[in-house]
């Protein structure tokens, strides 16, 4: 399971907001023995908050390409 501690994980997965977090936290932190879902990372593309490196090497895999866009959140704390 991946390695969230500051959050109670079967209250995120309730919500797609939660949803979210989750899967920010695994392309992030790393998926731990989970695996992430190409389907998942697609669909919520436009929402996710990811530190730029990651960001940059999924859209390379994903679409072959980088975008021309900076990070609409180029400073975040995590």
């Amino acid at each position: 399971m991946v390695n969230i501690w500051d959050y109670d994980i079967e209250e995120l997965k309730k919500t797609e907001a939660g949803r979210i977090k989750i899967l920010e936290r695994m392309i992030n932190y790393g998926p731990g023995k989970d695996k992430i879902k190409l389907s998942d990372v697609k669909k919520y593309w436009d929402k996710l908050d990811l530190y730029e490196p990651q960001r940059r090497l999924l859209e390379y895999m994903i679409w072959g390409k980088y975008s021309s866009r900076k990070n609409k959140n180029s400073f975040s704390i995590k």
